[in-house]
C-alpha cells in the first residue's frame, strides 16, 4: 500500500530539524502577538492556523481515520477550513477587501496572497510534505521579522519574499504536478477506492480538501442503488475511453496509464472504472494534487478573488525559469509521461451558479504580464506535446448531477443516465444527414427569435472533393458523453454577426444576456447585464472568458442534436446549470478561442463513412506553420442558444439557395424528424 510519508521520507528528512525549530518560533510569535491589534493580530492567526494544521498533521494516520467517528472527521475537516467560510469570509484576512481595509491596499494585497499559502498548507498535512510545511512557515517567518522589526516597512522586500520563494520551489512544485497526473506508482487515493469499504463513509475525509453536503450525499445515494447501475456506468466510461481510440485511429495498446478526475462521491463508479482498464492493462492514476480535486468549493469568491495572486511578482525571469523547470521534468519523467494515455473527467453538476463580486483590490495582471503568461502557456504546451500529444492520446468527459440540484435530484440522475446512454447508430444516421447538407453550403445563417438578437453568418471551407471530403465531425459517444452533436473550424473572413444568449454558465460563472459580436470571424465586442456598470460587464467577460488574449476567434461552429437532454433541462428547469457537456448538445453552440483540433490539425480525421473532415484549421491556427506563438489562444469556450430562442439554422449555398436544418425550435430537415419526438413528447 502506498504511504505517503515514506514515499516522501528523502526530502522531508532534510528540512526535519530546521521544520522543528520554525514551529518553536511560530508559537514564539504566538505568545508575543497574543491580544494585540494590527500586524501582530495577523501574525496571532497566521500562526494559530499554522500549528493546528502541523498538529493535525501529526495525527494523520490509519488510526486516525479508524478510530474517529464519522461526526468527529467532518468536524475537523470544517476546523481545517473555517477561515475560509463565507460565513466568516467578511473578516477574514483572505478577503482582500478586508486584509485592503486593515493594511492599505499594497500590504493588504500581500498579506492576503499570503494567508492563501498557509490555507494551502492543509494539502500538505494530507500528503505528508513537511518540507513544503517548513518551506512556508520560514516565510511567514520572514515576514513577521520584517513587519514587526523593521521601521522601514519595503512592499517591494515582501514581493521579493514572495518571488524568491517561488523561484527556490519551482521545481518541487512542478515534479510534483507531473507525478500527480503521470505517475500510477504514486496510488494513495487509488488504493482506497481499490480496498477500502467504501460503505463507511469517513473514507471521504482522507482527500483532505472541504467535503460538503454534496460529496456525503451522493456518496450515500450511490450506496442505495444497484451494484448492475454502478457498473453500467462504470462501463459507458471505459467503452467510451476505448472507443475514442479506435474511431480516431490511435493505438491504446501502447499505452499503459490514464488519469481519472471526478466529482468526490462518486467513487463507486470510479472503483468499476478502475477495475475495467485493469482488464486492458492500464493503470488508473487519481491525482492527489488539490487543484485537480473536484468537489465542492467552500467558498466561490475566495478562489474567484486570488486567481491573478502571481501577479504580484510575476515576469519575465520568473516564467522563464518555470519553462525551464519545466522542460526539465518533463524530460525526467518522459518515460512514464510517454505511456499517459489520456483523461477521464467525471463531473458533478447541479450547483447554484455562482454571480461573484468584482472587486477593484483584486490584483490582477497588468499588459506586459498578460503577454508573458500567454507565452508560457505556449511554450510549456509544445514542452508536453512531445510525449503526450492529442495524435496519441484520448480523453472521456461524462457528467452527473449532485444532491444540490435539488428536490429532484434521483429523478434528474437516472434521466441523466438515459441522456448518456442513446443509441449510437440512430443519431449516427440523423446526423449524417445534417452533414449532407451543411456541406453543400458555403455559409451557415443563426438567427434567434423574440429577446434573442443572435443573427450570425458563419463562413464554411470549401469542398474540393465532395466524395471524399466534409466540413463537419460526425460526433457520437466517445470523446465527449452524452452523443449529439456535428462541428466545424468556420473559415474567420466572412463569419460575422452578432451571438445573443439570455442567460449562460460558464466555467462555474453566470452570464446575464451575455452578446457577442463577431467581425470576419473574432469577437468585435461583447458584454451582458450581471452589473449595474458597463465597464463592470466588459471586464468580467474579458477577464474570466478573453484573458489572456485581447481578442479570441470563433473555433468552432457545432449543432447539437440531443433533444432529450433539452427536454430533461426544461422538464426540471435546469437549463442554466446544466454542465457545457451537456449543454452544448442542446441548439447550435459556438466556441471562441482554438479550434477542437489544436496541437492535432496535420492528424487526418474521419467519420464513420470514410470522409475526412477537413476543417481543422482557421487562419489563426495556420500560423503554426510560420509563428507558433500567434497561432494558439489557450481557450475554447463553448457558448450554446437554447432551441427556445432559436429562430433558424439554415445552409446557404453557393447559388443562395437557403435549405433549413432548424426552424422555430424544430429540425425541419427531411431524415432528422426523430429528434423532435424528445420535443413532442414533452
Amino acid at each position: 500500500m502506498f504511504d505517503y510519508k515514506e514515499y516522501y521520507m528523502k526530502e522531508n528528512e532534510l528540512v526535519k530539524k530546521e521544520y522543528a525549530k520554525s514551529l518553536e518560533i511560530i508559537n514564539d510569535i504566538i505568545n508575543k502577538t497574543e491580544s494585540k491589534e494590527g500586524y501582530n493580530q495577523y501574525f496571532n492567526h497566521l500562526s494559530k492556523l499554522i500549528i493546528m494544521i502541523a498538529n493535525h498533521e501529526e495525527k494523520l494516520d490509519d488510526d486516525y481515520f479508524k478510530n474517529n467517528s464519522f461526526q468527529q472527521l467532518k468536524v475537523d475537516n470544517e476546523r481545517l477550513y473555517e477561515d475560509i467560510l463565507p460565513s466568516r469570509y467578511n473578516t477574514c484576512y483572505g478577503n482582500p477587501s478586508y486584509a485592503i481595509s486593515e493594511f492599505g491596499l499594497e500590504i493588504g494585497q500581500v498579506l492576503s496572497y499570503l494567508h492563501t499559502i498557509v490555507i494551502e498548507c492543509i494539502q500538505f498535512a494530507y500528503q505528508h510534505r513537511i518540507i513544503m510545511l517548513n518551506r512556508v512557515n520560514q516565510l511567514i517567518i520572514k515576514f513577521y521579522n520584517h513587519l514587526l522589526g523593521n521601521e522601514n516597512i519595503s512592499t517591494h522586500e515582501l514581493i521579493k519574499y514572495l518571488k524568491d520563494d517561488a523561484m527556490k520551489y519551482c521545481d518541487v512544485k512542478t515534479e510534483f504536478k507531473i507525478e500527480s497526473v503521470s505517475n500510477p506508482q504514486v496510488n494513495y487515493l487509488g488504493n482506497m477506492i481499490k480496498y477500502e469499504n467504501l460503505d463507511d463513509l469517513r473514507y471521504l475525509f482522507k482527500y483532505g480538501v472541504y467535503i460538503g453536503d454534496n460529496e456525503i450525499k451522493i456518496a450515500e445515494y450511490l450506496k442505495s442503488i444497484p451494484k448492475e447501475k454502478i457498473k453500467y456506468m462504470g462501463d459507458i466510461i471505459t467503452e467510451a475511453f476505448q472507443r475514442g481510440f479506435i474511431v480516431d485511429n490511435k493505438d491504446i495498446t501502447i499505452k499503459s496509464s490514464v488519469l481519472l478526475r471526478y466529482f468526490i462521491g462518486f467513487e463507486r463508479i470510479i472503483k468499476e472504472v478502475i477495475a475495467n482498464f485493469e482488464k486492458i492493462k492500464l493503470n488508473s492514476i487519481i491525482s492527489h494534487s488539490f487543484h485537480l480535486l473536484i468537489s465542492t468549493k467552500i467558498n466561490k469568491q475566495y478562489y474567484y478573488d486570488h486567481r491573478y495572486d502571481y501577479g504580484l511578482y510575476y515576469d519575465e525571469e520568473y516564467s522563464n525559469h518555470k519553462v525551464n523547470i519545466y522542460e526539465k521534468n518533463v524530460e525526467k519523467h518522459s518515460d512514464i509521461l510517454s505511456v499517459f494515455g489520456g483523461t477521464i473527467l467525471f463531473e458533478g453538476f447541479g450547483e447554484k451558479p455562482f454571480n461573484p463580486r468584482t472587486k477593484k483590490d483584486c490584483i490582477r495582471l497588468d499588459e506586459e504580464q498578460t503577454k508573458i503568461d500567454k507565452l508560457e502557456k505556449l511554450k510549456t504546451n509544445k514542452i508536453i506535446n512531445k510525449y503526450v500529444s492529442r495524435e496519441t492520446t484520448s480523453f472521456t468527459i461524462v457528467s452527473y448531477p449532485i444532491p444540490e440540484i435539488g428536490e429532484h435530484f434521483e429523478d434528474i440522475f437516472n434521466e441523466t443516465i438515459r441522456v448518456n446512454t442513446l443509441d449510437v447508430d440512430i443519431y449516427e444516421k440523423i446526423q449524417q444527414k445534417i452533414i449532407d447538407t451543411l456541406d453543400k453550403g458555403e455559409y451557415v445563417h443563426v438567427r434567434g427569435k423574440g429577446k434573442n438578437k443572435t443573427d450570425l453568418l458563419v463562413k464554411l471551407h470549401e469542398i474540393d472533393n465532395p466524395e471524399k471530403e466534409t466540413n463537419f465531425h460526425n460526433c457520437l459517444a466517445d470523446v465527449n458523453i452524452p452523443l449529439g452533436e456535428v462541428y466545424t473550424s468556420p473559415v474567420l473572413k466572412g463569419t460575422n454577426g452578432t451571438l445573443f444568449v439570455e442567460e449562460v454558465f460558464l466555467w462555474g460563472l453566470k452570464y446575464n444576456n451575455m452578446e457577442i459580436t463577431f467581425k470576419d470571424g473574432y469577437v468585435d465586442s461583447y458584454t451582458c447585464t450581471n452589473f449595474d456598470k458597463p465597464e463592470d460587464n466588459k471586464n468580467y467577460i474579458y477577464e474570466n472568458i478573453l484573458l489572456p488574449n485581447k481578442t479570441l476567434p470563433m473555433g468552432e461552429f457545432a449543432i447539437g442534436t440531443n433533444t432529450t437532454a433539452y427536454v430533461m433541462a426544461n422538464k426540471y428547469k435546469i437549463n442554466d446549470i446544466l454542465p457545457t457537456l451537456i449543454g452544448e448538445k442542446t441548439g447550435p453552440h459556438f466556441a471562441i478561442g482554438d479550434t477542437c483540433f489544436m496541437w492535432s490539425e496535420d492528424n487526418p480525421v474521419y467519420n464513420s463513412d470514410g470522409k475526412e473532415v477537413i476543417a481543422r484549421d482557421n487562419e489563426k491556427s495556420i500560423l503554426r506553420k510560420t509563428n507558433i506563438e500567434e497561432a494558439y489562444t489557450g481557450k475554447h469556450t463553448d457558448i450554446t442558444l437554447p432551441y427556445s430562442e432559436l429562430g433558424c439554422i439554415e445552409v446557404i449555398t453557393k447559388d443562395k439557395k437557403r435549405i433549413p436544418i432548424i426552424e422555430d425550435e424544430r429540425f425541419v430537415l427531411p431524415g432528422t424528424e426523430e429528434l423532435n419526438k424528445a420535443l413532442d413528447e414533452a
